[in-house]
């Protein structure tokens, strides 16, 4: 475990991508199986651990250390992982003899005894946890007869993890941090918690694993979906010892191909209209509607998300639709006689554990296609996109069905006429479901279907972001690198007061858009205008006089029911820092119920939270 925090360590402080490679590819040389399998797995985000929550970890860390001082380390620190990392302490050497042992010479709360009968100041670290060779322990520190636990590997905490009930948790959790050194606490704590981020994607990972076989990143994307962790069989593979491994899915999910944000100035110049084909950017989620056949012969069906998650039982309308043997690429979204709902609608349908036949009737799933990957046991992958396109259109046109339809292209003669078209969509035909367009998506004509995000072969041109300005309210720090800066800003805009005159409403909150030197200014901003704290929350001074204005960038707006505004933002980032602007002169919620009511078919109950990434 220490060896593979120690790489997190180095990844976490290493800028070129070179050298990350580099250190991927050591540690994958270096380090048997199982342990190298479950690093790429955490890497990659294939692990998952549901119990482990920050009360959890709080918990355990204010055993040991005053919680006073836990509370002050944590605000100063800003992360919880590292502060608890920083500040876990030693494991306690056993009482002396006349000290108080376990043999009965302790207080009724379990605390050792001194003397003269004094409890100590704070309850034996080693008491209840569990021993390096059995999980339990038995109360004996570290001693002549009592060696440091030993230190845990990482494929011994991942499989135990997976294996222990809810209730031995906290035992292992403390045990593993009395054996770690801080570095390994640290990747422990970030590891169980799902907040593993060290400035590695799980394509450079992937490309690190396959450089030790000469495989490129491409091949090994082709076979990563039918794979678990440890890997066993795809390091055997890259390394000449095994077969390619195969998945025996007859409907397998695809890797998907990612596209470039495109920059105006930079990059059309560059590039010649002819050589590309346009569509629309829808604004759902992006899935892949995959079919085979069984050994039995019998029909499988399968919906995917963007990641590669079957989420099938969610959309069994879908389902019902998948009646071909191949694989679709399209946008899941709303459609109600014709017309395409609005992401707000969408949201009812997602992350349902339960789907009633009241949701389907209301909320009734289709997807837009607008890639064919296999059709008929034959991969099209390979084909450049024209012969894909047209595949596709003689596929759709044979499906028949109600929930499956062609996403359009958009005839264009140059980037004047193709930018028209993304400006004012409703005249380029997309008619009544314009306000459900993003932007438009270039892709290369003879581009092949290519894993991951080849900078070149397709684009995302995206309308003009909204905009508002909005007056910083609260700030948090941030994580990892940014963990001693004030870098995640909530902000809010004017609306009437129940008593009268006006007040500020938080609508959002933005982390990103603003440079490493502006990040320096708001954080000393932050420190200089803070009037109150809560926990690591710092509330600043704002009102019609004093206060920072951010002109904030975002995609929409769509109802919630749980912000006090009513409303939440869609991808907000700080577009702008307005020194000059008075706060009194910020935007109205007016500005975004406008917004709302313009993208908005119908209003439906609820609403979450918006999404946090792209999908194209």
């Amino acid at each position: 475990m220490n060896d593979f925090a120690h790489l997190l360590d180095r990844l976490a402080y290493e800028p070129r991508r070179n050298a990350k490679l580099r250190l991927l590819g050591d540690y994958f040389a270096r380090t048997p199986d199982p342990e190298r399998g479950y690093a790429l797995a955490a890497m990659t985000g294939a692990l998952s651990f549901s119990e482990a929550k920050p009360a959890l970890i709080r918990g355990l860390v204010e055993e040991r250390v005053d919680p006073e001082l836990f509370r002050l380390s944590h605000n100063y620190v800003g992360d919880l992982a590292e502060t608890a990392a920083l500040i876990w302490p030693a494991p306690s050497p056993p009482p002396s003899a006349g000290e108080g042992q376990r043999d009965g010479s302790e207080g009724g709360d379990g605390r050792a005894l001194s003397g003269n009968g004094a409890p100590l100041s704070r309850p034996l670290l080693t008491q209840g946890l569990p021993s390096p060779a059995e999980g339990r322990g038995n109360g004996a520190g570290i001693g002549h007869n009592n060696p440091p636990p030993e230190v845990p590997t990482l494929a011994a905490v991942v499989e135990t993890l997976a294996t222990i009930p809810k209730r031995e948790l906290p035992g292992h959790l403390a045990g593993w941090l009395d054996a770690l050194d801080e570095t390994g606490r640290w990747a422990l704590l970030k590891l169980v918690t799902g907040n593993l981020r060290v400035g590695v994607s799980a394509r450079l990972a992937k490309t690190a694993v396959g450089a030790l076989g000469e495989h490129p990143a491409d091949a090994i994307e082709q076979v990563w979906h039918g794979l678990e962790p440890p890997y066993e069989s795809l390091f055997a593979w890259v390394e000449g010892r095994g077969e390619r491994p195969e998945t025996l899915n007859p409907a397998p999910f695809r890797p998907p191909m990612l596209s470039h944000p495109i920059e105006e100035e930079a990059d059309l110049e560059k590039l010649e209209p002819e050589a590309f084909s346009a569509e629309w950017k829808w604004d759902g989620i992006r899935v892949q509607l995959a079919g085979g056949r069984d050994r039995a012969g019998r029909q499988v069906a399968r919906v995917y998300s963007r990641t590669g998650e079957d989420i099938t039982g969610a959309f069994p309308d879908l389902a019902e639709a998948i009646t071909f043997e191949g694989a679709l690429d399209g946008e899941l979204l709303i459609l109600r006689e014709g017309r395409v709902q609005s992401f707000n609608v969408l949201q009812q349908r997602l992350n349902r554990k339960a789907v009633t036949g009241k949701l389907l009737d209301e909320f009734p799933a289709h997807v837009r296609a607008y890639d064919l990957l296999a059709a008929d046991g034959e991969d099209l992958r390979e084909k450049p996109f024209a012969e894909r396109r047209a595949a596709l259109d003689a596929f759709v046109a044979g499906l028949d069905h109600a929930r499956i339809d062609l996403s359009p292209v958009v005839p264009f003669a140059d980037w004047a006429a193709l930018a028209a078209a993304r400006a004012d969509p409703a005249s380029a035909g997309a008619g009544a479901d314009a306000d459900a367009i993003e932007g438009v998506m270039l892709k290369r004509l003879n581009s092949p279907y290519l894993p991951g995000r080849p900078k070149g072969p397709w684009w995302k041109w995206k309308r003009e972001p909204y905009r508002v300005d909005a007056v910083m309210m609260y700030a948090q720090r941030g994580h990892g690198k940014r963990s001693s800066y004030y870098s995640d800003y909530t902000f809010g805009v004017w609306r009437e007061a129940p008593e009268g005159g006006e007040e500020l409403v938080p609508v959002g909150k933005a982390y990103h858009g603003f440079t490493d030197a502006e990040l320096i200014k708001l954080d000393r901003y932050v420190r200089n205008h803070t009037v109150k704290r809560f926990g690591p929350v710092r509330e600043v001074a704002y009102g019609r006089e004093a206060g920072l204005v951010l002109e904030i960038a975002f995609e929409g707006v769509q109802r919630s029911t749980r912000h006090k505004s009513g409303v939440a933002m869609r991808f907000p980032r700080v577009g702008r820092i307005r020194w000059d602007k008075p706060p009194a002169e910020a935007d109205h919620i007016d500005v975004l119920e406008r917004v709302l009511a313009r993208g908005e078919r119908e209003v439906a109950p609820g609403g979450g939270p918006a999404p946090e990434e792209e999908t194209a």
